[in-house]
């Protein structure tokens, strides 16, 4: 089963006001927390806009939690680009807690490495590294 989704299907109500989304994995120069749904969805549509391809969500897993208001959710974020022809896909795990009906908070772990060369964005990714080890050392 898969689904396709763009910066145009971000809905808003899907979303609690005050949800908090954390990306603890988000490489070197990226915000890796995002408090408030204007603020995650601005920063999610600019992305995804930004992207040469439409991404399909695919191989969905979802696992029951004792919290009957958190789920842990597993899933393959797919596209082709246009300009190769070459298909590119990244696993993600989630962490979603759901207050009244909408996500309140939403921890995201992105295998960046698959991420940044499905998207082309491997030698950024690197020098972002380098750039963060580097400024750690000092």
């Amino acid at each position: 089963m898969s689904a396709t989704t763009d910066a145009d299907h971000l809905d808003d109500e899907l979303w609690a006001e005050d949800v908090v989304v954390e990306t603890p994995f988000a490489p070197p120069g990226r915000p890796r927390r995002f408090v408030g749904r204007e603020q995650f969805l601005t920063f999610a549509r600019a992305g995804r806009a930004a992207l040469p391809v439409r991404l399909e969500v695919g191989k969905v897993v979802v696992h029951e939690t004792t919290d009957p208001d958190m789920i842990i959710t597993e899933y393959e974020l797919s596209g082709t680009d246009p300009a190769t022809g070459q298909r590119a896909s990244a696993p993600f795990i989630g962490v979603l807690k759901v207050r009244d009906g909408q996500i309140a908070h939403w921890r995201e772990y992105q295998d960046m490495l698959a991420l940044a060369a499905a998207t082309g964005q491997l030698p950024d990714l690197l020098a972002g590294l380098q750039s963060a080890a580097a400024a750690e050392a000092v």
